[in-house]
């Protein structure tokens, strides 16, 4: 099947799109309209020009940062590019993996496109042909502050270009010379503002939150799912999610989720009251309302970072048709780092929200005559046997964590750089937190999707809707029901395993 391509430079790139070259499902290539073509070069001369002339241009003929008011003399300035991809050469913590540093890769190259960077159009051509042959940079995740945008990030980005540091390439992790090497590629010797334009910007941030955004935006379709199925097993009353009460409170993505429960239950207003309590609990009758905050964040999540991946977000910026060079802050990270810190902490009311529907299912106080802890023994030694009790302690401690999290990483700035960067927005780190976030939650359901599985053998698939039946039979094939005490480790990450692979019957997502 032909991979398809996009074109950067002119037209934006969307959330999705940024995944498929993230995922090497899509080819990138600089947009080869003329007029495109004419605007990058225009950019790129204007930079040589002044240089020429001896003018002073940010970071080219002076220093960096607060060394700004450093004279660099036009013999040192060619050194400049290269120095400044070493001295970022700092990042610290775990490495990013292929996804995430192919995403920073592919959000990058799309800003840098638009050509008002000053790149020319060889270094745009051969960050395509980085993420096209997947030589990916291997980039800590610590170090960035987020303003001036990802620098430390970032330099990893630009030292694969120039040769430098370690790769993954072809399934292994080799110095950057080596890979492009094997390529058939040389490496590249950067003109005076190239590496400021790779590294001066937001796009390691906005890489991580459009993963996190299609991360949230299919675990929010889980949790109606599992929010359904919890009220399926416990004999709740789907009344509670008609229609006509979500029409008087007509937020879309609320109205989404109720949809899909509805769905879920086979509800209809003429079926009548079905269940005993007139009321179930705040976890299983509120479930759209807590699962619809994230549905309605996301719309607004999504113009963040879509505005994001397709601007100019690096410091100075030219304009090519006169000329001009604009110094300003389009680096500053703060719109990503708001839409990162909402958005994990909207996601981790979902783990709070299946946390209390799981304590619903052990307890038989609030179950409806199930047994407690889901103890699925039958015989006389039932009694040795405890079900899923330690794993709804894991459940609450993964809750825990993501609660934890969602402190507001921008609330944390620092004054850095000898107060030149005295207030910066932590961007990368609350996209890093939301990341880490998702990564919580998705287990949450993963346990709480194996606790509903085995409520439906002790309820009986029979006494079950047709979707409950329909996810139990697609956990049942490849986990069996826990039937006396053992490991459920294993469980988890095969659960974990499938959903990620999209193999879990979900549910059709849809938009609010």
């Amino acid at each position: 099947m032909t991979q398809p391509t996009f074109n950067l430079g002119l037209e934006p790139l969307t959330i999705e799109q940024v995944i498929e070259l993230a995922q090497g499902r899509a080819r990138a290539v600089l947009d080869p309209d003329p007029k495109l073509r004419a605007r990058v070069r225009a950019a790129a001369g204007h930079f040589n020009d002044k240089l020429g002339r001896g003018e002073t241009i940010y970071g080219v003929s002076t220093g960096f940062g607060d060394s700004c008011e450093n004279k660099v003399p036009p013999e040192l300035a060619v050194e400049m590019p290269h120095n400044l991809v070493r001295f970022h050469g700092c990042g610290t913590g775990r490495y990013f993996g292929e996804l995430e540093s192919a995403a920073i890769v592919a959000v990058r190259v799309a800003a840098l496109a638009r050509g008002f960077s000053g790149a020319r159009e060889v270094l745009l051509e051969r960050l395509c042909e980085l993420l096209n042959q997947r030589i990916l940079p291997q980039i800590p995740e610590e170090g960035s502050v987020g303003a001036s945008g990802d620098l430390t990030p970032l330099s990893y980005v630009a030292a694969t270009v120039i040769g430098e540091r370690e790769v993954y390439f072809r399934g292994q992790v080799m110095p950057a010379e080596k890979a492009l090497a094997e390529a058939g590629l040389a490496p590249l010797r950067l003109a005076p503002k190239e590496s400021l334009a790779m590294m001066n910007g937001t796009s390691a941030m906005t890489a991580l939150g459009c993963l996190a955004f299609t991360r949230a935006k299919r675990l929010a379709r889980l949790a109606g799912t599992l929010s359904a199925m919890a009220s399926d097993v416990l004999k709740g009353e789907p009344a509670h999610f008609d229609a006509r009460i979500f029409e008087l409170k007509p937020h879309p993505g609320q109205a989404l989720v109720a949809q899909w429960m509805r769905e879920h239950l086979e509800y209809h207003p003429s079926h009548g009251r079905q269940a005993t309590r007139i009321q179930d609990r705040y976890s299983v009758r509120c479930a759209p309302h807590i699962v619809g905050v994230l549905m309605d964040a996301l719309p607004a999540i999504r113009k963040i970072l879509e505005v994001e991946v397709n601007s100019a977000n690096d410091n100075p910026l030219v304009d090519p048709e006169n000329g001009d060079f604009l110094h300003g802050g389009n680096f500053y990270g703060g719109h990503v780092a708001f839409a990162m810190d909402g958005l994990k902490t909207a996601v981790a009311n979902v783990a709070d929200l299946l946390d209390r529907q799981l304590a619903l299912l052990c307890s038989p106080t609030t179950n409806n005559g199930l047994p407690a802890n889901l103890v699925a023994r039958p015989g006389p030694d039932r009694v040795a046997h405890h079900g899923f009790k330690a794993m709804q302690i894991t459940c609450s401690a993964l809750t825990a964590e993501s609660l934890k999290l969602t402190m507001p990483a921008s609330v944390f700035s620092r004054s850095t750089e000898c107060h030149n960067q005295d207030k910066v927005s932590m961007g990368t780190i609350a996209a890093r937190d939301a990341l880490r976030v998702l990564e919580l939650v998705e287990t949450v359901s993963a346990i709480h999707l194996l606790a509903l599985c085995q409520a439906v053998d002790l309820r009986g698939v029979k006494e079950c809707r047709p979707r409950t039946v329909e996810m139990h039979r697609a956990i049942r094939a490849f986990v069996p029901m826990n039937d006396a005490d053992r490991r459920q480790d294993v469980d988890i990450q095969a659960v974990l395993q499938r959903y990620r692979a999209d193999q879990l019957p979900i549910g059709e997502q849809g938009e609010p």
